[in-house]
Order: C-alpha cells, then structure tokens, then sequence
C-alpha cells in the first residue's frame, strides 16, 4: 500500500464513522435546517430572559409581527 492509498482509507474511514455517528435516531434532518440552526447559534442573543412568561410574551409579540409581515 502506497502513501496515497492510505490517506484515501483513513478518510473514507473517518466519513463512515462521522456517518455512523452522527445519525439521529428520529431519522435525518434536512441539509438547510442544519445550517440555519448553527448559523443562529453562531449569532450573539438578542434578547435575555429572566422567566418563563417573559419568554412566552416573546415568542407572542413575535408570531403576530411575523404574520403582519406575510399579509
């Protein structure tokens, strides 16, 4: 075995094993998904919230301007 031929085995190898890992058990998320969820996560907090109904009137003030936005 050449120098070549077993960087290509180690790396075939590693995708295998990051596939094998990296599988859900409630099945495969979509590509995009996966993307905007670690670019949202990369994002600096734009709020901070000291109790759950804060959180609640949030999420709230938020649902009815993104409906106003779709109208």
């Amino acid at each position: 075995m050449n120098q070549l031929t077993l960087e290509q085995e180690v790396s075939l190898l590693r995708s295998a094993v990051i596939g094998l890992i990296g599988r859900d058990k409630e099945g495969e998320y979509r590509p995009e998904f996966v993307e905007e969820t670690f670019a949202a996560l990369a994002e600096k907090p734009e709020f901070v919230f000291s109790s759950p109904e804060e959180f609640l009137a949030r999420l709230e003030t938020k649902k009815k301007t993104e409906k106003v936005k779709r109208a």
